[in-house]
């Protein structure tokens, strides 16, 4: 089953998208996703401050 989540206060740090959303139980969640292709990388996060340390850390290994 695919998560359709509807994301606010999205942000782009190089190459990786941080976006806040609400999971099915109505908590907020904070989401890191890396837009390069192939990476796939992606990780949800309970606070905006962890998922914005892993953008700015993430290393693709695409490159």
């Amino acid at each position: 089953m695919t998560a359709n989540r509807r994301f606010r206060s999205v942000v782009r740090i190089g190459l990786v998208q941080v976006g806040t959303s609400y999971d099915g139980r109505g908590r907020e969640k904070h989401t890191a996703a890396c837009t390069a292709p192939r990476c796939g990388f992606s990780a949800d996060y309970d606070s905006r401050a962890a998922a914005e340390l892993t953008a700015r850390t993430h290393r693709c290994p695409v490159r």
